[in-house]
């Protein structure tokens, strides 16, 4: 796959996963860890389909031979799929948001110190600009009270950060994808049976916290939409993106669903960014538009053998 195409894709993820923050919002009865079990339970339930007819009985061996890598990025999704939903039960989509947003810069620090990474100065630059927005954002949404909410919140780039390292150390060990390309690929674990077991570790872990069940038949068909294009799909795509695109990337373009989601719920539920939202999510768009158009005109400039 080309760079380019490994591109559009992510921002193709980015769109499926905006949508969690205004489905929520239009919720008849599910609250608090119901709505994050039926989300997952309903994502297990895709993946339960479509992983045995991509993968046929090698799901299986996947999963019994897999190793620490497999279970270590089932334990990240499930935390990511946990903690995401709960915090947006308990604030704001735009404070959900914008609190993940500080996933690249853990993730570059995780490639620079685990897999020993050489950031081109582009993605720093990108990452100080996008930073200085979640900063600003992040300021001013803290002085409203909703602390806990972004507390929770946190844990998602925290475990997305370990989860984009250790694919990435599967996928090229300690080599950058960007150098790898053009070159042969080696043969790698599979790792999307990882996200099926994120899925039924956060399905397990919540139910007994969502009992007594109460969703209507109207939530149950908008989580199951969560849970299938909301969350299996674009995680599927997201496992085989790490092997084209460096974690830190992904990470960056990742930032494209604070933009989308805020959007989302200001249209679809009423809820209104404030200006610092705006102010400091023009400056995360303008730093991953910037970091994208460098990269493509260092690529022509290295010529067809990059």
């Amino acid at each position: 796959m080309s760079h380019a195409r490994a591109v559009a894709l992510m921002v193709l993820v980015t769109l499926l996963w905006s949508g969690a923050g205004v489905v929520s919002r239009h919720l008849e009865a599910a609250r608090g860890f119901e709505v994050t079990f039926w989300r997952s339970a309903f994502n297990a339930l895709a993946l339960l389909v479509a992983l045995p007819l991509l993968r046929g009985a090698d799901l299986w061996r996947s999963l019994r031979d897999g190793g620490r890598a497999l279970w270590l990025s089932g334990l990240c999704w499930s935390v990511m799929f946990t903690a995401f939903m709960f915090a947006l039960t308990l604030t704001s989509v735009a404070n959900v948001l914008v609190t993940m947003a500080i996933g690249p810069l853990i993730t570059a620090l995780f490639a620079r110190v685990f897999l020993q990474h050489q950031l081109p100065a582009r993605t720093w630059g990108a990452i100080a600009v996008a930073g200085a927005g979640i900063a600003w954002m992040f300021g001013a949404e803290l002085q409203t009270g909703a602390a806990a909410g972004m507390g929770v919140a946190l844990a998602v780039p925290l475990a997305a950060a370990v989860n984009f390292t250790v694919l990435q150390h599967v996928s090229h060990g300690s080599a950058d994808p960007d150098e790898a390309l053009g070159g042969e690929a080696a043969a790698t674990p599979d790792m999307l049976p990882a996200v099926l077991i994120g899925a039924l570790l956060s399905a397990l872990v919540t139910l007994p916290l969502a009992w007594p069940l109460q969703a209507s038949s109207h939530d149950l068909m908008l989580l199951a939409g969560l849970g299938v294009f909301q969350l299996a799909l674009p995680c599927l795509l997201v496992v085989g993106l790490t092997a084209v695109l460096p974690a830190p990337e992904i990470a960056l373009l990742g930032l494209l669903e604070v933009l989308f989601g805020v959007l989302w719920a200001w249209v679809g539920a009423g809820e209104v960014p404030g200006p610092a939202t705006l102010s400091g999510g023009l400056l995360v768009l303008g730093a991953l538009v910037g970091n994208e158009l460098l990269a493509l005109a260092g690529r022509h400039r290295a010529g067809p053998a990059r």
